[in-house]
């Protein structure tokens, strides 16, 4: 079940919703909730629903460990215990094929196959996410950030809350500690709760999925699809990724952040326009805020930061975007993806952010907006093709080394018959639309009461026109991947 999805939108939301609101007591919809989540992530991962109960357990246990035993050996035993034991689960159930056939690799030189007859384990849903948050929790009990929960119930549910517990964002415990002990929903955060989750909705289900289904026609992913492919299919098919992985991503952390606010939880902003920032690291500021900030407070920073001298600060970073691309999957294409982001982020904190700083306003906005266009559309070409081969070819291909011809006519017609579509995914790449309402918002404030009676009558209208067109959509077309769910 994925939120884009007609049984979810039509079924389990409107039951759980309407569960949820007969229910006064906050321990009992807090109940409520935990039992919706349950069944929403066994739905999606039935074989380890048991494995998501049981590192909800080791770290409830741990908390509980360190804040016993806090000032003492004891307490640091119980976190370093708690640590590997979860980091283990995590790297066995993501990692362990991909370590294996790295070392079967190496070995295969000399004809040996060491891990050849290894039960392998399969990816479970949510466990990239789910095990940082409760990092994030152990970690702020040792740290006296916030008190370790002595109900295992509490816990259990902020791990498998499934507004964001499948792919974020990552939400850490203090930021729900509060909301699980009194909450209160009004009028007001439903509405913005039901009209986040519309427009998260229609993002992804009429942009999202129009890129996806445009780029498998014009650039399917495998080795004949781009050696054969012309330089416009190559380059707009990189562009339509680009366009496709920040609206299905975007969408999702929307439609999280609308849910919870629907049960009086407030989830911080995920992303903010990346594509508009003005360098690198402007970009990895806006892009995925919650795992940006993760790495930040819990690696690089306890690390040393940037308080040990430049080549320790180097040195960290390099820890922390090699670790950012393992992160994102099992495969030696993700670890280059993030360590191609170090270098231009090295890049910029040794000198070139003070090179454009010393440039003119609007040159500097104009020069860094292109410049990190240029580096963030390069790099999710990397991030996209797990086979080296193809991702050779597909560069390749995009700069006519393969013999590709420039344009053909299936291309042309490709992107001819869908430039509008593609133009409406540009701009919702940026805060045009956002801009726009406010400025809305701002004249019928100051206007004549019944401008502001039209403005919010025009606030309740489109939340139903995007879910009557996300609906339609639904019914009609059967690509409608989270891109980040195999994350």
């Amino acid at each position: 079940m994925v939120f884009s999805s007609l049984l979810f939108v039509y079924l389990f939301l409107p039951v759980n919703l309407i569960c949820y609101a007969v229910i006064s007591d906050v321990h009992k919809k807090n109940a409520c909730v935990l039992i919706f989540s349950l069944i929403f992530y066994a739905w999606m991962s039935p074989a380890y629903l048991i494995l998501l109960m049981i590192m909800a357990g080791v770290n409830y246990m741990g908390a509980l460990l360190i804040e016993k035993y806090r000032g003492t050996k004891k307490a640091v035993a119980a976190l370093v215990a708690d640590l590997a034991i979860t980091l283990g689960f995590l790297c066995w159930f993501k990692y362990i094929t991909f370590f294996c056939e790295v070392i079967n690799s190496f070995f295969g030189i000399c004809g040996a196959n060491v891990f050849e007859h290894i039960p392998l384990a399969a990816l479970t849903a949510g466990i990239s996410f789910y095990s940082f948050q409760l990092i994030s929790y152990v970690v702020d009990v040792y740290t006296k950030d916030v008190d370790a929960d002595h109900n295992y119930c509490n816990v259990l549910l902020y791990t498998s809350l499934f507004h964001q517990c499948i792919a974020g964002p990552i939400v850490r415990y203090k930021d729900i500690a509060l909301s699980l002990k009194d909450r209160k929903t009004d009028i007001n955060s439903m509405s913005t709760g039901i009209s986040r989750f519309c427009t998260g909705l229609a993002k992804k289900t009429l942009l999202a999925n129009s890129c996806g289904s445009i780029l498998e026609t014009l650039l399917p992913e495998t080795l004949s699809g781009v050696t054969h492919a012309t330089v416009a299919a190559a380059w707009m098919g990189a562009f339509l990724y680009m366009l496709q992985i920040y609206l299905d991503f975007s969408a999702y952390s929307d439609m999280a952040i609308g849910l919870g606010k629907m049960t009086g939880f407030v989830y911080k902003e995920n992303f903010n326009y990346p594509y508009i920032a003005k360098s690198v690291t402007d970009f990895w500021r806006r892009w995925h805020i919650s795992l940006s900030s993760f790495f930040r407070d819990y690696v690089y920073i306890p690390l040393g930061g940037n308080r040990k001298g430049i080549m320790r600060q180097l040195f960290n970073m390099a820890v922390v975007w090699g670790l950012t691309g393992l992160w994102h999957g099992a495969s030696c294409n993700f670890i280059l993806w993030g360590l191609y982001y170090y270098v231009f982020l090295a890049i910029e904190k040794i000198f070139l952010l003070k090179v454009f700083n010393k440039l003119p306003k609007f040159i500097n906005a104009v020069l860094g907006r292109i410049y990190t266009v240029c580096v963030v559309f390069f790099g999710w070409v990397l991030f996209r093709f797990t086979d080296f081969e193809i991702m050779r070819q597909m560069l390749r291909s995009m700069f006519g080394m393969n013999g590709n011809a420039l344009i053909n006519m299936e291309s042309r017609t490709v992107i001819v018959n869908n430039i509008f579509i593609i133009i409406v995914c540009v701009i919702a790449c940026t805060p045009f639309v956002k801009k726009i309402a406010e400025m809305a918002k701002q004249k019928a404030r100051v206007a004549a009461a019944g401008h502001m009676w039209l403005y919010n009558a025009f606030n309740v209208a489109v939340p139903v026109v995007l879910l009557a067109l996300s609906t339609v959509a639904l019914i009609g077309d059967s690509y409608n991947p989270f891109i980040y769910y195999r994350f």
